[in-house]
């Protein structure tokens, strides 16, 4: 029998940020008929698609916030956010991610120390990075710290690339096609594989080594690499071996998510070089179906590639246990 299932990469669309993401890709998400009315929705209609994907407790974020919303922006999105869990009916199935102002550092700390003191939440899920830089830079070294002393994740999540990033995946094929290689059809998800990978290389994981980072999407391309890294990562730089060689960080420091990737064939790659501690169930709604999910999810328990406690583990224990959560055990 499927265990009841926890996920957290599952979006949401406050007014505050909806109205700062500009006119362009609001468009983009319009074009999907139903998409926008199932982002802004935390009510009924939410929960009636969690029960047909048998989720039982559900981590809300705000989706893609390209260009990177101010401060206020960010404030405004959070408070509506845990308004709208307040107002949903069932509360007790719901948590939630910050949004955060990410091309701003202390203003990332700060907003994420209020909404873990004030609101409750249980982390923050930001973009990728902001207008083509990553956080691998000692700026950012405030909000790692504030993420340690505060004992919650930080999500890394794709975004669109920046318009130099974009350049790339241009090529003999319509623009269209360039577009998708960018984002969803590759580049996005490297790009978040990149990001731990310079993390790592710029010594961030040595000076915080309680950071809990997590990745969806199976691990963003890093799992069918990750021995070809631990080898070519001994070589990084001339001052020597990082104090926790990636092997251990990969270990102890990150968490994946199997969000959007309906087959077997990566999570039996994970399952060689990933403590199953690590893998935890998602589902990234509403761009991806809670039904859809579900479906893997029992081809995965036919399988017999997880034994039913290991089962469990994926798909509620193990975000319990990072988020400090308790799954509703639905009838």
């Amino acid at each position: 029998m499927t265990p009841p299932l926890l996920s957290l990469e599952e979006h949401y669309y406050s007014n505050a940020i909806f109205s700062s993401i500009g006119d362009k890709f609001q468009r983009t998400l319009q074009a999907v008929p139903g998409l926008v009315d199932q982002l802004l929705d935390l009510g009924d209609g939410r929960v009636s698609a969690m029960d047909r994907g048998n989720i039982s407790f559900q981590v809300v974020s705000h989706a893609f916030t390209p260009g990177g919303p101010n401060a206020r922006n960010c404030q405004e999105g959070n408070d509506e956010l845990a308004t709208a869990i307040a107002q949903s009916g069932q509360p007790a199935r719901f948590a939630a991610f910050a949004v955060l102002p990410i091309s701003n550092a202390a203003e990332c700390e700060h907003e994420l120390d209020r909404c873990v003191h004030q609101l409750g939440f249980v982390g923050a899920l930001i973009d990728n990075h902001a207008d083509g830089r990553h956080f691998d830079s000692a700026e950012y070294d405030i909000l790692w710290a504030k993420a340690c002393e505060l004992d919650v994740p930080i999500y890394l999540h794709p975004t669109w690339p920046s318009a130099r990033m974009a350049e790339a995946f241009k090529g003999e094929y319509p623009e269209p096609v360039s577009v998708s290689l960018s984002a969803t059809g590759w580049g996005w998800h490297g790009d978040v594989g990149l990001h731990v990978l310079k993390l790592f290389a710029a010594g961030v994981f040595d000076r915080f080594p309680t950071l809990k980072i997590i990745i969806g999407h199976m691990g963003e391309t890093l799992p069918f690499m990750l021995e070809r890294c631990y080898d070519m990562s001994t070589r990084w730089g001339g001052w020597g071996p990082r104090e926790r060689p990636l092997r251990q960080v990969w270990d102890e420091n990150i968490w994946i998510t199997t969000s959007g990737a309906w087959s077997l064939a990566p999570i039996k790659c994970i399952l060689e070089n990933t403590r199953v501690e690590r893998i935890m169930y998602s589902v990234d709604y509403p761009f991806e179906s809670n039904e859809k999910g579900l479906e893997w999810f029992e081809r995965l328990e036919a399988s017999g590639l997880l034994t039913g406690e290991q089962l469990e583990m994926i798909a509620y224990r193990n975000a319990e246990q990072l988020l400090k959560v308790q799954a509703t055990r639905t009838a």
